[in-house]
C-alpha cells in the first residue's frame, strides 16, 4: 500500500506569519498522524521560513510514523539529519533562495557528489532518496550513486494533467518501470492533489510513498485536516 507523507511546512508558514506558536507545528504533526498519515515530511531550509532547526528536533521523538527529512545536503543540512536520525532524508538540489522545489537533481553530473553524501546516511542506517524528474537516465544514475529510492518530481505531471493525462503519466510510468527493475524503492511529489493523485496511483501501484504538502494543508481549509487526509488516503486505494 502506497504511504502518505504529509509535508507540514505551510503549517510552519502560517505559524512563522505572526510569530509565536498558532499554529503549533508539533500538535498539527501528531493530529495528522492520528487521522491517517503514514508519515511526516519536513523541508527545513537555511533561512528557516517556514520549517526550523528546532522543529525537527522537537517532532523526532514524538512523531509514530515514519519521519521524512527533505533539502539540500549542505554541510548544515547533513549535520541536522545525522543528528536527527529521520527513517528517511530525500535529497532535493534547491538553492538557499528558491521559493520551492522546481527541478530533479541531475544525477549523472553530480554521481560523485550524491555518493559521497549517500555513503554518510546509509552508513547512519538512514533510507535515502534522490528527487528526480522523470527520466530513465536520472534514475539509473540515482542508483549508481548508492540512493535506496528515488522521488519522481511530479510538477509536470501535475500540470499536464487537464489537457491529457494518459500522456501527463506516461514519462512517469516509463521512469517508475526502470526504479522497479534497478531495484529502487519509488516516491513520488510535488503539486499531488485530490484531482490527479488517483489517476497517477492507478498507474503506478507500486509507488512506497507520496509526499503532499501545499495541495493538502489547502483542502483542509475547508475540508478540515481530518477528513482532508481520509479523502487522500481514499486516493491511493
Amino acid at each position: 500500500m502506497t504511504k502518505l507523507s504529509v509535508n507540514i511546512n505551510k503549517i510552519a508558514t502560517l505559524r512563522n506569519a505572526r510569530g509565536g506558536d498558532v499554529p503549533n507545528v508539533v500538535k498539527a504533526a501528531l493530529d495528522c498522524e492520528a487521522f491517517g498519515a503514514d508519515g511526516i515530511t519536513v523541508h527545513p531550509r537555511p533561512d528557516e521560513r517556514h520549517i526550523r532547526r528546532k522543529d525537527v528536533y522537537d517532532l523526532r521523538p514524538l512523531l509514530r510514523t515514519e519521519f521524512n527529512i527533505e533539502g539540500y545536503p549542505s554541510p548544515e543540512f547533513v549535520d541536522l539529519v545525522l543528528k536527527v536520525k529521520p527513517h528517511q532524508v530525500t535529497l532535493v538540489p534547491d538553492s538557499p533562495a528558491q521559493l520551492t522545489s522546481n527541478a530533479g537533481w541531475d544525477t549523472k553530473t553530480h554521481q560523485s557528489f550524491l555518493s559521497e553524501v549517500l555513503d554518510g546516511f546509509n552508513e547512519a542506517g538512514i533510507r535515502t532518496s534522490v528527487f528526480v524528474a522523470a527520466d530513465a537516465e536520472m534514475v539509473e544514475y540515482a542508483a549508481k550513486a548508492g540512493a535506496d529510492r528515488v522521488e519522481l518530481y511530479t510538477e509536470p505531471y501535475a500540470s499536464a494533467y487537464a489537457k491529457d493525462r494518459e500522456a501527463a503519466v506516461a514519462p512517469f510510468v516509463e521512469a517508475a518501470k526502470v526504479a522497479r527493475n534497478l531495484g529502487l524503492g519509488l516516491n513520488a511529489g510535488h503539486d499531488l492533489s485530490l484531482l490527479n493523485l488517483n489517476y497517477f496511483y492507478k498507474n503506478i501501484p507500486w509507488l512506497d510513498e507520496v509526499s503532499i504538502g501545499h495541495a493538502l494543508i489547502s483542502d483542509a481549509l475547508y475540508l478540515g485536516l481530518k477528513q482532508t487526509i481520509e479523502e487522500y488516503k481514499n486516493c491511493l486505494r
